[in-house]
C-alpha cells in the first residue's frame, strides 16, 4: 500500500446553525485518484478546504503528509493546492499575474519575469495544446479558458496533494481528456489527487478509490471495481430517483407550427449561415467542443449577445416578434441560465429569496404606485420552485453565497422557471449540481415541455441528451455541422464533435487491423517459455465513450517501410497514445523472470504515436520505496533514451543486447546509485524488500531526435533532459512484492552511499 497523504478522522464544521460536516472521514495515498462524491451540500467542498487549511475544523484531527495545517499558507508549505469551484481569478489582470496570484512574498518575487514566462508558456501549452498570450487580461477569456488557468496555478507550486473541486466542470469533453491525461502524469510522480466532479463517467474512469458524503458524514468508501455509475446513483441519488431519469419520455414535438425560429443566422463573420426552429414540446439540445460557437448561439437566442447577421424571432399567434436584445427576449417569454453563476447569474450580495424572484418582483408588486414587494404572493412561488429543484438551504434570507456552488445554480434554474417562460435557454445549466439535481431538472424539463413549451439545452455532456432531448445539434467551426435524432449514438455524436463521419472507427480502433497483421505474438506467463502464441484480436471495449487501453503483442521490433511509417503517422493523430506489455497486465503483478537477480527486461510496445515524435524516452520506476532509505524521489529500474521515432516496441530480453534498437542508449538504474554489487547500465529489475511495490512504466514521446544526456546520469537529469521535450506520455502500473530474498548487500545507510549526482 502506498504512503497516506490525507487522512481525517471525525471531522466536524458548523456555521452557525448549520451542520457542514458531521463526523467525516477520509484516507487518500499518493500517487492515486481519489474522488469525493455526494449531493449537493453534503460537505464535499468543505472537506477540501478543510484539507487545504481555508476552514479550521470545529473538531477532529486532520493530517496531511504527517503533519496538520491551519492556514491555507500553512498548507501550501506542505504541498496542499486547491483549484476551488468558483473560478477565481483577477478579470482585470494579465494571465501571467493569474498564474502566479499569490506566490510572491509582500517585498519580492519568487523569481524574475524571464523565468515565469518561460514556464508559463511550457506549462499553458502542455494544458490547453497551444499557446496563450501570457499579457491578455484573463476578463477577455472564456470561462474554460479561466478554468485552465486556475488548474495552471495550482500545478505551478508543484504540490504533493492537489485538490480539484469540480475543476472540470467548465471543460468540454476534448479538455477534460487532457486534465485526465495531467493527472495520470502527476499520479506517476506520487502526487494525491483529490478529486470533486458531479460528472459520473469521470469518476468511473480516472478514480482510483472514492469516499461517499451524506449530511456531512462519509457513509462508505470505494474501491475501484465498486465505482459504477449504478453504485453512484444508488448511493447519492436512491434508486427511486433514478427511474425519475429512465422512466421518463423523450419529449414530443406537439405540432408543426414554429415557437421560434432562427433563420440565417451568423454568429461568427465568416462562419456558415444557421436556420434552426424550436417547435412546441421540443427539448432541443446543441453540444460541440469548447470554442465552436455553440454558446455564441445560445446567448444570442436568449438575447445576452447580438448575433453578426440573421434574423431570430418567437411566434406568437402567427406573428412573428424579433428578438434583438436580452428586453425583447425577456418581454416575449425567453428565459436564460447561465452556467457561469459567478459572473452572469447570481447576485452576491442579496439573499437567496431575492436572487431567485427579483425577476418576477414587477408581476407581483402590490401597493400600487408604491411598487411594495408582495409576500403574501411571492412565498409560495419561493416555496413551489425551490422544492421541484430540492434545493438545500437555511433561511431564505441569508446570503445565496451561504449555499453549496450546486445549490446556487438550482437557485438560478428555478428563477427561470419562477418567470414562467414559452422558451428557455440553458448554457451549460448542470455544471456543479449532483446527480439527484439533474434528475430533477430533467423531469421538470420534461413536464415543461409537454406544457407546450420549448427548451434550448446547451450542455458539455453526452450523456445528457440521451434520454431527454427530441434531436441534437452539433456545433463545428461557429455553425451547426451534424443533427441527430433518437435514439442516440453517443459515440456518433462525439465523432461529429470532432469533426469525423459518424460512422467513422473511435480512436483506438483505426489501428486494429493493422496491429493485427503488423505486430508479432510474444512470450506470456510465468513459465518463460520462449514459444509465441496466436493472438486473437477483440473489439476494443471503451469506458465513458473512450477505448480502453490494451495490451499489443510484440516480438523482436521490426523497422517499417518509410511509407508505412507515414502511413502509422497519419492513422495515430487520432489514436491514444498507449503503452503496454504483452507479459503484464496493466494493474498486475510483474512475473519472476523480470525481477530481482534477473536481467531480463520485459517486452513492450506501444501505439499512437503523436505527430512530431523525432525519438522516445523510457523509464521503469517505483515510488514506493521505504522510508527509512530517505530517498527523495522515486527509484529507476530502467532508463533509455533516443530510442528511434520509428521504433514500437523492444523485445523481451533486449536491454544490455544487440536486441536494442541502434541509437538507442540505456542509463544506470538506482542499483548503481546505492552502489549494490552487480548492476550497472540498463534494466535492474524490481526488489522490494519490505512489501509490494508500484512500478511505473513511463514511455515519453519526444520533439528532438537525441538528448544530451551524461552516460552515467540518474533519473534527474534523465528527468530534467526528458520533460521539457515531451510531446506525450503513455504509461501503465505493474505490482510487485515483498521480494523472493535480499538485496546482495544491505545499506545500513542508505542516504550515505548516494551519488553527488543527487544532491
Amino acid at each position: 500500500m502506498s504512503v497516506v497523504s490525507v487522512e481525517l478522522s471525525a471531522v466536524r464544521k458548523t456555521f452557525g446553525p448549520t451542520v457542514a460536516l458531521s463526523g467525516a472521514s477520509l484516507r487518500a495515498f499518493a500517487g492515486e485518484v481519489h474522488a469525493i462524491i455526494g449531493g449537493n451540500g453534503s460537505g464535499k467542498s468543505t472537506l477540501a478546504k478543510v484539507i487545504s487549511g481555508v476552514l479550521i475544523p470545529d473538531s477532529g484531527q486532520v493530517s496531511i503528509l504527517g503533519k496538520s495545517a491551519t492556514s491555507p499558507v500553512e498548507a501550501r508549505e506542505l504541498g496542499v493546492a486547491n483549484v476551488f469551484q468558483e473560478v477565481l481569478v483577477a478579470d482585470e489582470c494579465s494571465v501571467l499575474d493569474n498564474l502566479y496570484l499569490g506566490s510572491d512574498g509582500l517585498f519580492g518575487a519568487s523569481m524574475n519575469q524571464e523565468e515565469k514566462r518561460r514556464k508559463a508558456n511550457a506549462l499553458l501549452v502542455d494544458l490547453l495544446g497551444e499557446p496563450l498570450d501570457l499579457d491578455t487580461p484573463v476578463g477577455e477569456l472564456p470561462l474554460s479558458l479561466k478554468q485552465w488557468i486556475t488548474i495552471g496555478r495550482a500545478l505551478l507550486t508543484d504540490p504533493k496533494v492537489l485538490i480539484l473541486d469540480e475543476s472540470s466542470a467548465a471543460l468540454d469533453f476534448d479538455s477534460t481528456e487532457r486534465l485526465f491525461r495531467k493527472m495520470r502524469q502527476l499520479k506517476t510522480r506520487g502526487v494525491s489527487i483529490l478529486i470533486v466532479t458531479h460528472r459520473i463517467a469521470e469518476l468511473v474512469r480516472i478514480a482510483d478509490r472514492a469516499t461517499v458524503l451524506r449530511d456531512g458524514r462519509d457513509v462508505g468508501a470505494l474501491q475501484k471495481e465498486e465505482i459504477t455509475e449504478a453504485r453512484i446513483l444508488e448511493l447519492i441519488a436512491g434508486p427511486e430517483r433514478e427511474k425519475v431519469m429512465h422512466g421518463g419520455a423523450i419529449p414530443q414535438r406537439q405540432s408543426a407550427a414554429a415557437l421560434l425560429r432562427v433563420e440565417e443566422a451568423k454568429v461568427w463573420p465568416d462562419a456558415p449561415p444557421i436556420d434552426l426552429t424550436l417547435h412546441p414540446g421540443e427539448v432541443v439540445g446543441i453540444i460541440g467542443l469548447d470554442g465552436q460557437g455553440q454558446s455564441d448561439f445560445a446567448r444570442a437566442v436568449a438575447g445576452v449577445q447580438p448575433l453578426v447577421a440573421g434574423r431570430i424571432a418567437l411566434v406568437r399567434d402567427h406573428v412573428a416578434i424579433p428578438i434583438t436584445d436580452l428586453q425583447s427576449a425577456r418581454d416575449n417569454a425567453i428565459s436564460y441560465v447561465s452556467g457561469d453563476r459567478k459572473k452572469e447569474g447570481i447576485f452576491a450580495n442579496l439573499s437567496i429569496y431575492e436572487n431567485l424572484l427579483l425577476p418576477v418582483y414587477r408581476a407581483y408588486r402590490a401597493g400600487g404606485v408604491l411598487n411594495l414587494v408582495n409576500r403574501t404572493k411571492l412565498d409560495p412561488i419561493f416555496r413551489w420552485e425551490t422544492d421541484k429543484l430540492s434545493v438545500r438551504m437555511g433561511a431564505p434570507e441569508n446570503l445565496i453565497t451561504s449555499l453549496s456552488g450546486g445549490n446556487q445554480q438550482k437557485v438560478l434554474i428555478a428563477r427561470a422557471f419562477a418567470e414562467k417562460p414559452a422558451v428557455l435557454v440553458l448554457n451549460d445549466p448542470a455544471r456543479g449540481i449532483d446527480v439527484g439535481a439533474k434528475l430533477d431538472l430533467y423531469r421538470n424539463l420534461r413536464d415543461f415541455a409537454a406544457r407546450g413549451n420549448a427548451v434550448l439545452f446547451l450542455s458539455s455532456e453526452i450523456e445528457e441528451f440521451l434520454n431527454l432531448c427530441t434531436r441534437v445539434h452539433v456545433f463545428r467551426n461557429g455553425a451547426i455541422s451534424a443533427e441527430f435524432e433518437p435514439p442516440f449514438d453517443g459515440h456518433a455524436i462525439l465523432n461529429a464533435m470532432f469533426g469525423r463521419k459518424t460512422t467513422a472507427p473511435l480512436p483506438g480502433e483505426a489501428l486494429a487491423e493493422e496491429e493485427r497483421h503488423s505486430h508479432h505474438a510474444a512470450p506470456t506467463g510465468e513459465g518463460g517459455s520462449a514459444a509465441t502464441i496466436a493472438t486473437t484480436w477483440r473489439a476494443p471495449a471503451f469506458d465513458g465513450g473512450r477505448p480502453v487501453p490494451r495490451p499489443v503483442p510484440v516480438g523482436r521490433p521490426a523497422r517499417p517501410s518509410a511509407r508505412e511509417h507515414t502511413n502509422r503517422d497519419e492513422a495515430s493523430t487520432a489514436t491514444p497514445f498507449v503503452l503496454a506489455s504483452p507479459a503484464i497486465t496493466p494493474g498486475g503483478r510483474v512475473p519472476t523472470r523480470f525481477v530481482e537477480d534477473s536481467r531480463i527486461s520485459p517486452p513492450l510496445a506501444w501505439s499512437g504515436v503523436p505527430q512530431g515524435t523525432r525519438s522516445f524516452a523510457l523509464a521503469i520506476t517505483d515510488p514506493d520505496l521505504p522510508e527509512a532509505f530517505n530517498f527523495p524521489r522515486a527509484f529507476a529500474h530502467w532508463l533509455v533514451h533516443d530510442i528511434p521515432a520509428d521504433v514500437r516496441g523492444l523485445a523481451e530480453g533486449a536491454s544490455g543486447t544487440a536486441l536494442m534498437p541502434t541509437g538507442a542508449r540505456e542509463l544506470p538504474s538506482d542499483f548503481v546509485t546505492f552502489k549494490i554489487p552487480g548492476f550497472g547500465r540498463g534494466y535492474g529489475g524490481p526488489w522490494p524488500p519490505d512489501r509490494a511495490h508500484r512500478y511505473v512504466f513511463t514511455l515519453y514521446a519526444l520533439k528532438v531526435a537525441v538528448l544530451d544526456i551524461a552516460p552515467d546520469a540518474g533519473l534527474p537529469a534523465f528527468s530534467a533532459a526528458v520533460l521539457p521535450a515531451t510531446i506525450d506520455t503513455a504509461s501503465f502500473v505493474a505490482v510487485y512484492g515483498p521480494a523472493g530474498k535480499p538485496l546482495p548487500r544491505q545499506v545500513d545507510d542508505p542516504s550515505q552511499s548516494l551519488l553527488v549526482e543527487e544532491g
